[in-house]
């Protein structure tokens, strides 16, 4: 009987379990299941505080919903009953220190109308005009790994790039807009450009689509994402679970693994998975063959504040969600969500919950990280000050510092993952490779990611298992 093992219970691992659990099930294939986790709970950055009232996520706050394996997991978790929708409004942009709507009909700030381009408050009437102009300019070099930032710009325009789009897209992928690919961030993009001659027009004509997922378009749980951790680890009956249990190095030992865990005990696996950050699997391999190709993976950094008041959330802007700060504001944040406002289950009395975003981008981040958790407190206040004119003290302050842990996929990670997994199929048969590092960030291509890693197990090595 094999042995396999997944070291890294985040999302990404606790996927891979999962599927695999139910595939030997279903094809009466015995094995040893072992997770491995070196944290004292299961989850990874996606990990639920509640407190005095409020939920509260460490990592992602959500989950998006059109993912089709998103729902399908959690319909086979039968945990339908326990899942929230998120509040839809208003999204702003701070700029000249005031708050400015994303236009309505817009897709990462990106107009879908000719109205929704009139409608926009942060432009000039010459910067529209040079938006229009997309139709009158021919594809005639760019692909899905070309730079998302340069196609916009070059189809566009630099002022409505810089001004609306910009501030979103480097809200959402955590990168320079103009060192992501397309392919990593709005693929459809190019096809639409190449089959109606401009990108507005393309998204005009896809217009239901996204009006569909903008309608429902994340999704959380009643008691927060670690529910879904919860239900999930619940479910893995048949695998052996090791919590607060740090994997220092694995090595290929003949046709076997031998796993080495910082307690000083040893566990010899047919098959590992390594759903961990790419800095952590360089560390556990400890290759210098592999280190080139493992130091090509990106990583960048971020401060994530929340700030809760007994206040009432109703003193927010109406119908506003939140905002993503542009240039020219005197806030120290990169971006804020109205999180009581957004998401109604996490303030369970109605009181203000708002969450702030310092990312490595800031121009000040070297010296915010710095800072105590008194002094960062200090500048989440006059943020909130400065945006919503509230100078209330707060009831709760929650701070989590995510140090080179969030991926940021460049024009160069496509090659490199093609390189890194090349490699490790000659060097590390049978060890795979998984997780937000490598096959896209968000909930749900980490889901897919998983079901898709225990689908290659079962294919390639666990049909002939003893």
């Amino acid at each position: 009987m094999k042995t396999v093992t997944v070291i890294g219970g985040g999302i990404t691992g606790l996927c891979t379990m999962y599927y695999l659990q139910k595939q030997l099930k279903e094809k009466e294939i015995p094995a040893r299941l072992v997770l491995v986790e070196k944290n004292p709970y299961l989850g990874g950055k996606m990990h639920t505080a509640r407190e005095k009232g409020f939920i509260m996520e460490t990592g992602a706050d959500s989950i998006v919903a059109r993912y089709p394996s998103v729902m399908e997991l959690v319909k086979e978790l039968d945990f339908e009953s326990e899942v929230v929708y998120n509040e839809t409004g208003i999204s702003y942009i701070h700029t000249n220190n005031e708050l400015h709507a994303i236009p309505k009909d817009s897709v990462f700030g990106i107009p879908m109308t000719l109205e929704s381009l009139k409608a926009s408050t942060l432009i000039s009437e010459e910067g529209k005009q040079r938006v229009l102009k997309d139709e009158e300019i021919p594809n005639t070099k760019f692909t899905k790994e070309s730079s998302i930032g340069d196609f916009l710009e070059y189809f566009l325009g630099k002022e409505i790039v810089k001004k609306q789009i910009a501030p979103v897209l480097a809200g959402v992928y955590s990168g320079d807009i103009y060192k992501l690919s397309i392919a990593s961030t709005l693929p459809y993009l190019v096809d639409y450009k190449n089959e109606y001659g401009s990108i507005m027009k393309g998204l005009q004509a896809n217009r239901e689509k996204f009006e569909r997922e903008a309608n429902k378009k994340f999704l959380s749980f009643k008691n927060g994402l670690s529910q879904l951790i919860d239900r999930m680890e619940e479910l893995l009956v048949d695998v052996e679970i090791y919590k607060d249990t740090e994997t220092v190095l694995v090595e290929k030992k003949e046709q076997r693994y031998e796993i080495s865990f910082a307690n000083g005990e040893k566990l010899e696996s047919d098959v590992v998975v390594l759903a961990l950050p790419n800095q952590v699997v360089k560390q556990v391999l400890n290759n210098d063959e592999l280190n080139p190709y493992f130091n090509k993976f990106k990583n960048a950094s971020a401060i994530t504040m929340y700030v809760g008041f007994d206040l009432p959330d109703s003193i927010l802007p109406k119908d506003g969600t939140g905002f993503i700060v542009s240039y020219n504001s005197d806030l120290l944040c990169n971006a804020s969500t109205w999180t009581s406002r957004k998401w109604k289950h996490t303030s369970t009395e109605g009181n203000l919950l708002v969450r702030l975003f310092y990312k490595e981008s800031n121009p000040r981040y070297q010296e915010l990280v710095k800072m105590s958790d008194e002094e960062l407190t200090k500048v989440a206040l006059n943020d909130i000050q400065l945006s919503l004119n509230i100078e209330a003290q707060p009831t709760i302050v929650n701070i989590t510092k995510w140090i080179d842990a969030m991926p940021t996929y460049d024009l160069a990670h496509h090659e490199a993952l093609q390189e890194i997994i090349t490699k490790l199929d000659n060097l590390y048969p049978n060890l795979y490779i998984a997780g937000c590092s490598y096959f896209g960030v968000g909930i749900g291509a980490c889901i897919d990611n998983g079901k898709e890693t225990a689908n290659q197990i079962i294919n390639n090595f666990l049909n002939n298992s003893d």
